[in-house]
């Protein structure tokens, strides 16, 4: 068994790696994660080395039956789960000689289709008090010890106590405690944990995932308490077609007849920033929008940047307007006085542009929106909270497009093209849509998956013994 601190293998892919077995199909790297350590099978593994491609295939074609079998072919948003789940169902038939890994799939992973926000969930999460009431007059879940990583193929008596702090949560089976090794049960707990948590799911407990583990029980039942009478407030009545924003999620969900028909990551406000609760309606679209910067931003950010990079403006397409709308120049601004923020600031349409392509607009007393980015990459980090107050939104042609269906002209192809020919055009929307900005930290979902997140903006008001979701 190799030491905690090593790297798992590499081989073929994470879902694959969490769930192959070992048995007349021999693989070397999960060897270690079903104990197969004696000489004879190590041996019999090295003589098969040459066949492994065939049986490879073999594999392949095994997780395409099964999965065609359950119906899961063509969900792309669970096709990491599909996968795992085609694996084992092989398993539990014996296609691949034992039945090592049933239990680990005994629980559920979140569904796709389920919103965030619905008329259903405050009953959902009352539901789920009664079960987290449970767990805490049972004494509440084991601390993990701290590690500073474990994965597949690790062995660790932190596992041990990982295992049964799973067990309590209902992210793996009961029946799958009370060893030390990091097998496949515990890599499909430690994944569906971290999607219950809004983490990168990826069967790796490092930092994050770690001081998620270890909130307390009570911790967590306190946020069910709290979000069930914000969900409550919310009321019933959101209507056919809505779109919803959770803020500690940083998440945005278009959702129709009572289902998520899409989901965005999205970079919200900054601790110190924060965007605001709102409910309203999506009224208009600006594609290839100017950017006036707020006089916030212009205060905090660029009157700084300039006092550092005197041409930070120029090449940042950004031009200074007088309260006459005559152009000026940045040399004609002293930036070490209070005269700079007397100006408008503006910056050109296109690819540098702060709005990215498109600006979602909606009346608000906060003088917000939702918009496009150029900063693609800040959508795939777990810690999602970069902006002054507005939303940036993941993919955000596609929300246009379900937000613009039924108007004539506005498919995907055709937002493409106005796009690509950089023309400044606004589009009303013939019937707003209702958008709500919430901050739910905890929810149960009709499926009975119980989520958290972080509360980034200190608003649960919580023991600081709730540790953070995210610390990156």
């Amino acid at each position: 068994m190799r030491p905690v601190q090593d790297a798992a293998p590499p081989f073929w892919s994470a879902a694959l790696r969490a769930n192959c077995v070992c048995g007349d199909f021999t693989v070397r790297p999960i060897l270690a994660v079903m104990l197969c350590s004696n000489k004879s099978v190590m041996d019999r593994d090295h003589e098969r080395t040459a066949a492994r491609p065939d049986r490879r295939a073999f594999l392949g074609r095994m997780v395409g039956v099964a999965a065609a079998a359950s119906g899961l072919v063509g969900r792309a948003a669970a096709a990491e789960d599909q996968t795992l789940d085609a694996l084992i169902g092989a398993a539990q038939h014996g296609e691949f000689g034992q039945t090592f890994d049933e239990a680990s799939r005994n629980v559920r992973m979140p569904t796709a289709s389920d919103p965030t926000v619905c008329a259903a969930t405050a009953q959902t999460t009352e539901r789920a008090i009664d079960r987290y009431a449970a767990i805490v007059a049972r004494g509440g879940w084991p601390r993990v010890p701290a590690v500073k990583v474990l994965r597949l193929g690790d062995r660790h008596p932190s596992v041990t106590v990982l295992r049964a702090r799973l067990a309590v949560s209902g992210d793996i089976d009961p029946n799958a405690v009370g060893n030390d090794i990091y097998d496949s049960y515990v890599d499909a707990g430690v994944r569906r944990f971290q999607a219950r948590h809004g983490l990168t799911v990826d069967g790796i407990v490092h930092e994050s995932t770690l001081a998620a583990l270890n909130v307390p029980a009570a911790t967590r039942l306190a946020q069910l308490k709290l979000n069930a009478s914000r969900l409550r407030a919310l009321g019933t009545n959101l209507g056919q077609r809505y779109v919803v924003c959770n803020l500690p999620a940083a998440r945005i969900e278009a959702i129709e007849d009572g289902a998520a028909v899409s989901r965005h990551a999205a970079v919200v406000g900054k601790p110190d920033r924060p965007s605001p609760e709102i409910n309203s309606r999506i009224i208009q679209i600006n594609f290839n929008p100017y950017w006036t910067v707020p006089a916030s931003i212009v205060q905090k950010d660029l009157i700084p940047k300039m006092q550092d990079q005197p041409d930070y403006l120029t090449s940042n397409h950004i031009r200074i307007f007088d309260s006459h709308h005559r152009e000026l120049q940045p040399a004609q601004i002293n930036w070490y006085s209070e005269d700079a923020t007397n100006y408008t600031f503006k910056q050109d349409p296109g690819s540098f542009n702060s709005l990215g392509s498109i600006r979602i607009n909606f009346p608000s007393p906060y003088g917000v929106y939702m918009h496009d980015t150029p900063l693609k990459n800040l959508f795939g980090d777990d810690f999602r909270f970069h902006s002054s107050g507005c939303v940036r939104v993941q993919n955000v042609r596609r929300l246009v497009a379900w937000l613009l269906q039924g108007m004539r002209g506005w498919s995907l192809e055709d937002i493409d093209r106005v796009i690509k020919s950089g023309e400044q055009k606004n589009v009303e929307l013939k019937k707003p849509v209702p958008l709500h900005w919430v901050y739910i930290t905890g929810w149960a979902t009709a499926d009975g998956v119980v989520q958290f997140r972080e509360d980034i903006y200190g608003k649960d008001g919580l023991p600081g013994d709730q540790a953070a979701t995210s610390t990156l």
